[in-house]
């Protein structure tokens, strides 16, 4: 994801976004078309909005830690600048989730939030990286503000396994996943499961599109600063 500060984003940026964008439509009509939950109903149809968004909100943040515990490391700005990136797109797909989740809430359960354990700490780990660009906005020294953002980004991390096991570990209202990574278990129909991943696949593409523009962007803006 490292690049050298460029005039324009690469072509690696263009080829994923535009994918990502030629993809959607074909993702979102896979979604309509899929069958109705044997449970939910049409209802289910929010799964393939919001798993997608939780599943690149937690990509997002492993590669912030990532990229946040090699710049404490290297202490190579462009490091930074792709922890950056992904911090601030992964805010975008988790808040996503949160409102799809909400939107599926309301019919479900009869409110659009309860404070049940895996809303919760959601919610926490969605708070932790806005905290993250406070303290970046808070801090004028370019090398104390990446040091002190490196160490919320792999701090807050911690946060992502506890969102992820938290319908296991505790008394949850929120169903547990449809596609188990800790047992590799799939409870879903495969015509379902299709228009599950597809759409995984274009918000990965998406994701990865974003990251790397954003990533120029905050090139230029170092750029800027440090003239």
């Amino acid at each position: 994801m490292i690049a050298e500060i460029r005039d324009r984003p690469d072509t690696w940026t263009w080829l994923f976004l535009g994918l990502g964008l030629a993809l959607l439509p074909a993702g979102l009509y896979l979604a309509l078309a899929a069958p109705p939950d044997a449970n939910q109903g049409y209802l289910a149809r929010i799964m393939y909005l919001h798993v997608p968004g939780a599943w690149l909100g937690y990509l997002a943040f492993f590669v912030t830690f990532l990229y946040s515990l090699l710049y404490l490391f290297r202490q190579d700005p462009r490091l930074d600048r792709v922890a950056l990136a992904s911090a601030e797109i992964g805010l975008v797909f988790m808040g996503l989730a949160l409102v799809t989740g909400m939107l599926w809430a309301r019919p479900t359960w009869g409110v659009y939030w309860t404070w049940e354990p895996r809303l919760t700490t959601t919610a926490i780990l969605f708070a932790v990286y806005v905290g993250y660009f406070l303290l970046r906005g808070a801090i004028e020294d370019p090398e104390l503000r990446r040091k002190a953002a490196a160490a919320v980004g792999i701090l807050g991390f911690i946060n992502v396994p506890i969102s992820y096991m938290s319908v296991k570990w505790w008394r949850s209202l929120h169903q547990t996943q449809s596609i188990d990574l800790t047992t590799g278990r799939i409870h879903m129909a495969p015509e379902m499961l299709q228009a599950l991943l597809f759409n995984l696949l274009v918000f990965t593409l998406l994701y990865l599109g974003f990251v790397r523009f954003r990533a120029f962007l905050a090139a230029l803006e170092a750029g800027k600063e440090e003239a």
